[in-house]
Formats: structure tokens, C-alpha cells, sequence
């Protein structure tokens, strides 16, 4: 066997093993987070470390107590994702319609300072949340949103624009210029070369920008918790499982529903994109 063969198989087996255990650690604890939100209570208690649920012990009643309205005995998640769907969802658009022309003006128009416009975005980041998280509470109670859903949904853009306006910027210095020409040639306004030519090539960027945002404004608890605290007809589904997670009298099977519930929309949009959010991550990558 010669030494590029053997390094070819080393590394060959290990690069299994390190995909297998990644895989392991990440998939393992939502398993056992979805078996025991299908277990009865007292079958938890009889035998807790089982990673299997027997067709006797099945049930989704669960779910159901985690769907149900309050009014009638229940959780009532299913008003609270309604809610996380409306604000993440609202934090998507606004996001988008103002991180596409600052990415847009980043990329493509020149101007002093324009390569350090980038570095100034992210140095948002050097500022704890907690930091911005009275200020913005004062100013959104003085003019009527400290208690709305569109009041949180615009606090979020705060922390995404600047991430989104940097994913975007890497990608649309990628399209070429000739192509916006091409389409002034046609008789285009820059603004129409940008909506007709540009947009459609960037999809991957703002598929991939729009899921990154959206899991952002649905996990989020600290602003949601701030503002929304006093209204729980308002609470989004993160502040709801808190609410679950402190209750003496809700069983953990309950709470791990609530858990899965929290996760599902998440990964099924994962899945749902994920050819467009890999080829809108690395886009950008290549600056030959």
C-alpha cells in the first residue's frame, strides 16, 4: 500500500466517523426529546433513561394538551405559533426591504468608505443585546408598542439587517456588471434592472438570508419576554415554553411536546430550502 492510498483510506474512515458522530450529538437528544413527548406520564417515571416507546404506551395527548385552547383545559401553543409566525414572518419582509437596497448600494455603487461599510454593519454585533434592550423598551412604550406584535417584529430588524445586508453584499458583487448593462442597453431604470435581472439571480442569497432571519425572530426570548410580557394573548411560542418549562404541575412529556412543537416549523423549512440556502451561503466564497 503506498502513503497516498493509506492517507486516502485514513482520512476516508475518519471523515465517516467524524460525520457519524456529528450526526449522533445533533440527532440523538431530539430523539429522545420526541420519545418521551409521546410517553405518558407515568410510563416516563417507571422507566426514564428508554429510548424506545412501546405501541401500548403511545399516545398523543400531549400534543393535543399543548394545542388545546387555555379557555379549554390546554396550553394553547397553537395561538402562540400563530403569533411567532406573524412576528418572524414580519421580520422577514421588513428585513429584506431594507437589506436588499443597503446590500445592493454596499455591493455595487462606489462611495468613500465604502469598503469599510461592511466592518461598520457587523460592529453591531459588539453591543450585548441586553445593552439595547431598555433603551428600545423606553422609546417603542412612549409611542404604543411596547405590547405589539409589529413593535417586536421592528426591534428585531435592529439585530438582522446588518447580519442580512453582509450576506447579501458578498453575493451580488458576484453577478456581473455586464448584465445590468445589458439590461440599461434594454431601456431599464437601475431600479428596474435591479427588480427584473438582479433579484431573480440573488434568490439564493435572500432564500438563504430570509430562513437565517426567520429562525432568529421565532427562537428569540429577550425582547419577546420585554415587550411582550404583559399581554400573554401576545406571547409568542418561545415565551410559552418557558412558561411551560417553569410550571410545577406540567409534566415533562408535555413540556418536551411543546419542545417539538417549537422545532418542527424550523426544520421542515430547513429542508424545505436547503439547496437554495447552501448556494446562497457559500455564494459569495469565491472571489476569482
Amino acid at each position: 500500500m503506498t502513503r497516498t492510498q493509506f492517507e486516502e483510506r485514513l482520512f476516508g474512515a475518519l471523515r465517516w466517523a467524524t460525520i457519524a458522530f456529528l450526526a449522533l450529538i445533533t440527532i440523538a437528544p431530539f430523539y429522545y426529546m420526541l420519545m418521551l413527548s409521546v410517553k405518558p406520564i407515568d410510563a416516563l417515571l417507571l422507566d426514564p433513561g428508554s429510548l424506545w416507546v412501546s405501541a401500548n404506551d403511545f399516545t398523543l395527548d400531549t400534543y393535543r394538551s399543548v394545542l388545546r385552547p387555555t379557555a379549554e383545559g390546554g396550553q394553547g401553543f397553537l395561538r402562540l405559533l400563530l403569533n411567532s409566525a406573524v412576528v418572524a414572518l414580519g421580520t422577514v419582509v421588513l428585513t429584506l426591504a431594507a437589506a436588499v437596497p443597503g446590500a445592493y448600494a454596499v455591493g455595487r455603487l462606489k462611495f468613500f468608505g465604502g469598503r469599510q461599510v461592511s466592518a461598520l454593519f457587523l460592529a453591531v454585533y459588539l453591543f450585548p443585546a441586553t445593552l439595547l434592550a431598555v433603551p428600545l423598551f423606553v422609546m417603542f412604550a412612549k409611542i404604543g408598542l411596547s405590547g405589539s406584535l409589529v413593535g417586536l417584529a421592528v426591534v428585531y430588524i435592529a439585530q438582522t439587517v446588518p447580519v442580512s445586508i453582509y450576506m447579501m453584499k458578498n453575493y451580488f458583487v458576484t453577478i456581473p456588471y455586464s448584465i445590468e448593462e445589458a439590461a440599461a442597453l434594454d431601456g431599464c431604470t437601475r431600479l428596474q434592472a435591479v427588480r427584473k435581472v438582479v433579484l431573480p439571480l440573488a434568490l439564493p442569497s435572500l432564500m438563504a438570508t430570509s430562513l437565517y432571519v426567520f429562525m432568529i425572530a421565532w427562537n428569540e426570548f429577550l425582547f419577546a419576554l420585554l415587550f411582550l410580557a404583559a399581554d400573554p394573548d401576545a406571547w409568542t411560542v418561545s415565551l410559552g415554553l418557558q412558561q411551560l418549562a417553569n410550571g410545577i404541575e406540567v409534566p415533562k412529556t408535555v413540556l418536551m411536546a411543546g419542545s417539538v412543537v417549537l422545532t418542527i416549523p424550523v426544520v421542515l423549512l430547513f429542508f424545505a430550502a436547503e439547496r437554495l440556502l447552501t448556494e446562497g451561503l457559500t455564494s459569495g466564497a469565491d472571489k476569482s
